[in-house]
């Protein structure tokens, strides 16, 4: 006799299956320790962008296997998963449903039974509580506090728990009264799969701002190398050829080539090698002409001398006063330590 089947789970296979068909990348995600209330709100929060369906793993298998999709895949997406969920998107790729449900996490206090996600360190710090029991409670965990200076504070660094390690009586009340809440409560993500390549959390988990002054340092970089190799390409043209042409106009004043671009820098060479010359000539061997651009010469830079002049003694002023102040400040300093 062939066991019926419970319409409700045909159902969910249904479903399981359109969720997974209907997404570019698929998910596991794990909502193991999220409340009720909580998995209602980030869900409504999700809705736009993610499909979340909750089933049993052996439905999710035969889903999987509906979809056509390679079972190795889904036992690496379940790795680690306590109870976990489908999730599928046709609007996000792998790093954007990282950064999404990373979104939801918020540490916790640990609860006893909980078990350390890292090694659990608490730093010899000025806890800033008044003087009282928690002393005593501090103690009795394993942390080693004391009363100095009115305040409580701890005495030295210590490791309360290495990884994996399970909390047990008070000890996460206790951390979480110092600010140490190590329990991420939220949607974890296991990992994902698109374009049949699985990613693994620590894969997507990446500093996009860092990632992208990574990007530009590199691409300035490149540009630059490009630029002194002479390497031609739509991007480095313009650069190359503004050099080129900067290059070959020093080469033709340096030879003193005549071109419509070299012409008004030659001329304005000659003229103030020419003035120059006129400018250590005697004023009777000038003609009225030369004398007067001398002068106006003269005037100009006078004039300008006397203006970095200026700037430059109205500053100090200041700054002799604020010396001056010091110095009699310094003094009075002096009288004191003689007089105690």
């Amino acid at each position: 006799m062939i066991p019926k089947v419970v319409s409700w789970k045909k159902d969910t296979v249904a479903d399981l299956v359109n969720v997974i068909e209907s997404g570019d990348t698929v998910a596991v995600i794990d909502i193991h320790g999220v409340p009720a209330d909580s998995m209602i709100g980030m869900r409504a929060s999700l809705r736009e962008t993610l499909a979340i369906r909750v089933a049993k793993k052996r439905l999710m298998r035969i889903a999987w296997e509906r979809a056509g999709l390679k079972e190795d895949n889904l036992d690496e997406l379940f790795d680690g998963a306590v109870q976990p969920a489908l999730v599928s998107s046709s609007e996000l790729n792998s790093f954007e449903i990282f950064t999404a449900l990373k979104a939801t996490q918020a540490g916790r206090a640990a609860k006893p039974g909980d078990i350390a996600p890292h090694d659990i360190v608490v730093e010899k710090q000025d806890t800033g509580m008044p003087p009282g029991p928690i002393v005593g409670d501090l103690n009795s965990v394993g942390i080693p506090a004391k009363i100095m200076k009115g305040s409580v504070q701890i005495q030295k660094r210590t490791v309360i728990l290495k990884e994996g390690d399970v909390f047990e009586g008070e000890l996460g009340m206790m951390l979480s009264k110092l600010g140490i809440n190590p329990i991420v409560a939220g949607l974890r993500l296991c990992g994902t799969l698109e374009g049949g390549t699985v990613f693994a959390p620590s894969t997507l988990d990446i500093n996009f701002e860092q990632f992208e002054s990574d990007l530009i340092s590199s691409a300035a970089g490149a540009f630059n190398l490009a630029c002194n190799i002479t390497w031609f390409t739509t991007q480095t043209m313009p650069t190359l050829l503004a050099k080129a042409s900067r290059e070959a106009l020093a080469v033709a004043l340096e030879a003193a080539v005549t071109t419509a671009d070299t012409m008004p820098h030659l001329v304005g060479r000659a003229h103030r090698g020419a003035m120059a010359v006129a400018g250590t000539l005697d004023t009777d061997a000038l003609d009225d002409e030369l004398a007067v651009m001398l002068g106006a010469a003269a005037d100009a830079a006078a004039s300008t001398s006397t203006a970095v002049a200026e700037s430059a003694s109205s500053a100090p002023a200041e700054a002799v006063e604020e010396e001056e102040e010091e110095e009699e400040e310094a003094g009075f300093d002096g009288l004191g330590s003689l007089f105690g």
